[in-house]
């Protein structure tokens, strides 16, 4: 068993695989602030949790794209058990032929979803994160990484909406009844979830139309399953584990 971690933006996702198979996924809330020793009290209570002795994991895999909490991270699993972790960046091993502009620049967490994606659908794939920002990236038909568009995640967006108005406030991010909402809270959830399925949706089209042919699409990240129903164009896969399943997949090609 390893342990494999995600750290994002907004939550760090922990997932204990073995032999592929995720075994138990444990969300954190992420703080740059934290220590190296703070992660190792939360981690050891989460193995304790779970009945695991942390010196019996075989490795870890870590991917993350908050540098401040990159190496406290690491420290805290090398810690606890006692063995090397892998982090996810420039010199690994991935299948995937970067062809854009600035390779080792590219965040670990667009490689390892793709990888994924590869991996299960086949490509040409295109991989839509919604997360603290939403991302698409293209896998080609030969399988090289092309790159992609970066937006405001959602429920950012939406903060800094509340924040720089007087009227409007903080809203959940769910889908209302209507497109045409008939009060403030159901306008803006419209424009969150309707709003982001059609950018999604015109997305899509247009990196289509730029490659030529048409491409496997999968979405991933905490709002996938409230905004992906409401796209219209196309099938999209929800595949909530892709990231974990990435990071195994990387961990089997480089221990």
């Amino acid at each position: 068993m390893i342990l494999a971690i995600d750290v994002g933006n907004t939550h760090i996702v922990i997932g204990m695989i073995e032999d592929g198979e995720i075994r138990s996924v444990v969300r954190l809330h992420t703080d740059p602030r934290e220590t190296a020793t703070e992660l190792i009290i939360k981690l050891r209570q989460i193995t304790d949790y779970y009945g695991l002795d942390p010196t019996a994991f075989e490795g870890s895999i870590l991917s993350s794209v908050v540098p401040r909490v990159t190496e406290s991270m690491r420290t805290a699993v090398e810690t606890l058990t006692g063995k090397r972790a892998m982090v996810v960046g420039p010199g690994m091993k991935t299948g995937l032929n970067l062809r854009i502009d600035e390779p080792a620049s590219v965040a670990s967490d667009l490689v390892v979803g793709s990888v994924a994606a590869v991996a299960a659908y086949g490509a040409p794939v295109i991989v839509i994160s919604l997360r603290t920002a939403t991302t698409l990236v293209v896998t080609d038909k030969n399988g090289a990484f092309r790159g992609g568009a970066i937006l405001p995640g959602v429920k950012l967006g939406y903060g800094a909406l509340a924040d720089g108005t007087s009227l409007l406030p903080e809203i959940a991010v769910l889908p209302p009844k209507k497109v045409v909402g008939a009060n403030t809270v159901d306008a803006m959830r419209s424009g969150a979830v309707f709003g982001t399925a059609a950018l999604i949706d015109g997305m899509l089209e247009r990196m289509e139309a730029e490659l030529g042919y048409p491409c496997k699409a999968v979405a991933t990240g905490g709002l996938a399953r409230e905004v992906i129903p409401c796209c219209t164009r196309r099938d999209i896969l929800v595949d909530p584990d892709l990231m974990l399943r990435g990071l195994w997949i990387l961990y089997t090609k480089n221990r």
